[in-house]
């Protein structure tokens, strides 16, 4: 055997505990991330449901006609209100009872003293409710959020943060491509050490204080611009520009990083060709770098989606379904964070409702990464 050989046979041989340990840390880091994120997914998941099987009693406008005892299972009703269909889960005082038949308009045939509830005396004139849940349905398709009312319509909470994200990315989009372009292609030495610790500044500032910045500053200068009747004091345009501000430091620094991970001789070609900087830098660098920037532009959508205490203190403390962007509106989490304030109790449907909100939430800057991650696979492909 050769020397050689003998040698990296004794090397492979050799153990190497401190690799296997560093190996070991890396697989525990990734799998605590992995399990945290599934923690907070069936959290969502078991709020949510809670919230659409949670019950509501509404009134029928019906009432017992006559007096029952605890033993009668036959319930002389009104003739008014709304109808009772067989199947249905009605309460008279405490009791919840299940509606077996209706032989008529008038008598109902029930079982009595449902989850856990005791079969009681009632008198005549008491008023009979009828259990319903939050339908899917109803959940993504009516205009009216009032937990007090029962109506739980997610399109006004949806449409505000929609309202904002676009505004924060018609600020964010242009005015990071643009600082991007200008760090990679035309900026010296010197002024980039000057301006991206300027940018990371900008990026570690509390969103509290954009919050207040939004309220203090920008909020008068809209209404000194269009008028105090056109602008409310709290409105969607002022948290959507602020929240603009906040994420163009990162659409510049993810931007930034994949311009210059274009090939210079891209650039050296475009140059030999006549063409001018800009012209380069337009036409060559940023289609080539389009993969990236498609990827930063969704991540940056994702982080204005997800913005709270700038859209908690100036976009609007209620739900509102307008498209007047100087109107207020309260977003998801907005609204997430007012109702998590204490105010309301443990467990109740206006509780829940947080967690379905916030698993839409989840689901909606879920399908922007999956989207980034597909757009990124798919244009590196191609180039």
């Amino acid at each position: 055997m050769r020397p050689e050989s003998s040698s990296a046979a004794r090397l492979q041989r050799r153990p190497r505990r401190r690799e296997v340990l560093i190996q070991g840390v890396l697989f525990l880091s990734g799998l605590l991330s992995i399990l945290v994120t599934v923690g907070i997914v069936y959290e969502l998941v078991k709020g949510a449901w809670k919230f659409f099987n949670y019950p509501l009693w509404e009134d029928t406008n019906k009432a017992l006609a006559a007096e029952v005892g605890p033993e009668d299972t036959i319930l002389p009703v009104t003739a008014s209100g709304r109808s009772i269909p067989e199947g249905a889960v009605i309460r008279i005082g405490k009791e919840i009872m299940w509606v077996v038949a209706v032989p008529d308009a008038t008598t109902l045939q029930v079982e009595r003293g449902l989850r856990g509830t005791q079969p009681a005396h009632h008198p005549a004139g008491v008023d009979i409710l009828l259990e319903s849940r939050v339908s899917l349905w109803e959940f993504f398709t009516h205009t009216r959020w009032v937990p007090q009312t029962g109506d739980f319509g997610i399109l006004p909470l949806l449409n505000a943060t929609l309202i904002v994200s676009g505004i924060a990315m018609l600020v964010a989009l242009p005015l990071g491509l643009s600082i991007a372009i200008y760090l990679s292609e035309y900026a010296s030495e010197r002024v980039s050490r000057v301006l991206k610790p300027v940018l990371e500044l900008l990026a570690g500032i509390p969103t509290v204080v954009y919050g207040y910045f939004a309220l203090t500053f920008v909020t008068p200068l809209l209404r000194r611009l269009f008028g105090p009747d056109v602008v409310e004091i709290y409105n969607m345009a002022s948290a959507g520009l602020v929240v603009g501000i906040l994420v163009t430091p990162l659409v510049a620094s993810m931007s930034e990083d994949a311009l210059r991970a274009v090939p210079n001789s891209l650039r050296e070609a475009a140059y030999a060709l006549g063409a001018t900087k800009l012209e380069t830098a337009l036409q060559v660098v940023v289609p080539a770098a389009f993969s990236g920037l498609a990827a930063a532009f969704i991540v940056a959508i994702s982080r204005a989606i997800g913005e709270t205490m700038i859209v908690a203190l100036a976009a609007g403390a209620g739900p509102n379904f307008t498209f007047n962007p100087f109107k207020a509106a309260e977003t998801m989490t907005g609204y997430i964070v007012r109702i998590s304030g204490g105010d309301l109790s443990y467990d109740s449907i206006d509780y829940n409702s947080i967690f379905a909100v916030g698993l839409v939430l989840f689901l909606m800057t879920l399908g922007l990464n999956l989207l980034s991650q597909h757009v990124v696979t798919r244009f590196r492909e191609e180039l």
